[in-house]
C-alpha cells in the first residue's frame, strides 16, 4: 500500500528530490550532474548496442563464462578502473572512485547463458554449443543477461567520463551462474557472498540490479516492495517399496502407487494447509523415475520438483509440511520416503527492502517519466540477486524489453528459443542504474 501510494504522488515527491544536492554540491550542480548522465546515457547508444550484440552473439552457460569475462575486463580496464578476476570462478569485480565523498554502492550484472538453441533470425544470432547435465546442448542469452552487462559496462563507462564530480565509490560486479552452477559445482552470487564481494574493502552499504522481461514495454520499469521474486528449492523425493510382481502387488509395497498419493498430498499444502493470503506458496512436482517394465512393481520412485515461496518464514514452513506429508503418507502404506529440499539450487527470496524502495521511488519516476513506474504483483520466479539482499538492503527493478505498442502475447516471453528484446531499453538501464547511484548518495546519511 505505501507502495502504490508513493506511485501516485511519485511526480511530487520527484520534483523535491531533484532539488537534494549532493555532497559538496549545490542544488543546481546536481541537477546538472543528473543531466550529464542522461545525455551521457543516450550518446552511448552505439556503444551500449556493440557491447550487447557481442555477448549475444558468444555466450557461455554457468561457471563458463571465460570469453564473456575477459570481453569484460578488458572493457573496463579500457576505462581506468580497478579490476579483479577469478571471483566466484568467472566473476569479474571493478572499482570506480569518485572525485567527491560519497558512499560504497554495489551494481550487479549477470553473465551466464541457457542451454536453448536460439531460434531468432538476427545478424548477431548465437550459433553456440555447449555441454549440459552431460548432454550436447546448444547456448542462448533467453534470458537478457547480455543487456545486463551492456547496461553495467555502460554506466562504468557514465561514471567513468563524470569521475572528478561523481560522488563515492562504486563497486560493480559482473556475476556468473545466476542460472545456477552445474552439479556438482558451486558459483553464483551465493558463492560471491562467501568470497567477501560484500564484505570486503570497499565495502558497499546498498546494492541495485536489474533484469530486463518481455511483459513490460522497453519505455517501462516496474518495481515490488517486499518479496519481488520467490525462493526457489529444489526438491527431490525418494520413495522406496518392495520390489514384486505386477501381478501379486500384495507381496511388495509398490512405490508408484505410494509417489501418486504423495502428489496428491503435496497439492493441499498450498490448497489446505497454508495461509496463502499472505502470500502464495507452490509446490511442483516436474520429473518422475520409476520402474523398468510395465509387470514389475519396482523398488524405489523418485520425484523431483521445486518450491516456491514470497516470505521467508512460509518458506521454512512449507519446508516442513513437504517433508512431512511425504515420510507419512509413505509411512501409512509400509514404504519410507527420504526428502532432500536445496540440495542442488536454492534460492531465498528476492526482497526489495521497503524503505530503500520508497526512498528510490523518485528517482525511478524522474528516470521513467510519469506513468511509467509499474507496481507490479511478485513472480514466482527466482533471482540469486537475492543473496546479495540477505548481507544489504538491496533493490533490483524490472525494466522492459518489449516494442512499445506490441502486444504482450505476441512476445516471446524470457527463457523461449525466440527470446529477443528491443535495444532501446539499454540506455534507459543505464540512467535507472547511474541514477539510483547518484541519488542514494545524494540522500546518504539522511
Amino acid at each position: 500500500m505505501i507502495l502504490r501510494m508513493n506511485i501516485r504522488t511519485a511526480a511530487v515527491v520527484a520534483a523535491a528530490s531533484l532539488a537534494m544536492a549532493l555532497p559538496g554540491f549545490s542544488a543546481q550542480a546536481a541537477d546538472d550532474l543528473r543531466a550529464e548522465v542522461d545525455r551521457l546515457a543516450t550518446q552511448l547508444q552505439p556503444t551500449l548496442v556493440e557491447n550487447r550484440r557481442w555477448f549475444h552473439e558468444h555466450p557461455e552457460l554457468s561457471n563458463r563464462e571465460t570469453h564473456t569475462a575477459a570481453y569484460v575486463a578488458k572493457q573496463l580496464r579500457k576505462l581506468g578502473l580497478q579490476v579483479q578476476t577469478g571471483v566466484a570462478n568467472t566473476g569479474v569485480v571493478a572499482v570506480l572512485q569518485g572525485g567527491k565523498p560519497g558512499p560504497v554502492i554495489a551494481l550487479r550484472a549477470d553473465m551466464d547463458g541457457l542451454p536453448v538453441v536460439e531460434d531468432v533470425d538476427l545478424p548477431f544470432r548465437s550459433r553456440v554449443k555447449g555441454k549440459f547435465d552431460g548432454k550436447d546442448v546448444g547456448v542462448m542469452h533467453a534470458c537478457g543477461h547480455d543487456s545486463h552487462m551492456a547496461v553495467l559496462l555502460g554506466v562504468a563507462e557514465v561514471a567513468s567520463r563524470l569521475k572528478a564530480d561523481w560522488p563515492g565509490t562504486l563497486k560493480l560486479i559482473f556475476q556468473p551462474a545466476e542460472e545456477g552452477a552445474p552439479e556438482g559445482e558451486h558459483g553464483g552470487a551465493e558463492l560471491m557472498v562467501k568470497q567477501g564481494v560484500l564484505s570486503g574493502a570497499p565495502k558497499p552499504e546498498v546494492i541495485f540490479g536489474l533484469h530486463v522481461f518481455s511483459q513490460w514495454d522497453a519505455d517501462q520499469l516496474a518495481i515490488r516492495s517486499g518479496g519481488a521474486m520467490a525462493s526457489s528449492d529444489d526438491l527431490t523425493i525418494t520413495v522406496r517399496g518392495k520390489q514384486t510382481h505386477g501381478a501379486r502387488p500384495w507381496a511388495g509395497i509398490d512405490p508408484i502407487a505410494v509417489s501418486a498419493q504423495i502428489i496428491d498430498g503435496l497439492q493441499t499444502i498450498a490448497s489446505r494447509q497454508m495461509d496463502i493470503s499472505q502470500a502464495p506458496v507452490i509446490v511442483t512436482i516436474g520429473k518422475i523415475e520409476g520402474g523398468v517394465r510395465g509387470n514389475i512393481i519396482p523398488d524405489q520412485v523418485v520425484m523431483k520438483g521445486t518450491l516456491r515461496a514470497l516470505d521467508t518464514g512460509m518458506q521454512q514452513e512449507l519446508h516442513e509440511r513437504v517433508r512431512r506429508t511425504a515420510e507419512k503418507i509413505a509411512e501409512s502404506a509400509g514404504a519410507s520416503a527420504t526428502v532432500e529440499i536445496g540440495a542442488g539450487h536454492a534460492y531465498p527470496v528476492t526482497f526489495n527492502d521497503p524503505k530503500l524502495t520508497a526512498r528510490m521511488l523518485p528517482t525511478l519516476s524522474r528516470v521513467a517519466g510519469e506513468g511509467k513506474v509499474l507496481d507490479v504483483p511478485p513472480m514466482l520466479g527466482a533471482e540469486d540477486f537475492s543473496f546479495f539482499q540477505q548481507q544489504i538492503p538491496g533493490l533490483f527493478v524490472f525494466i522492459g524489453g518489449r516494442t512499445p505498442g506490441t502486444p504482450a502475447d505476441n512476445w516471446p516471453a524470457n527463457h523461449s528459443p525466440r527470446f529477443h528484446l528491443d535495444e532501446a531499453m539499454l540506455p534507459l538501464g543505464v540512467r535507472t542504474l547511474a541514477n539510483l547511484a547518484l541519488d542514494y548518495a545524494a540522500g546518504a546519511g539522511g
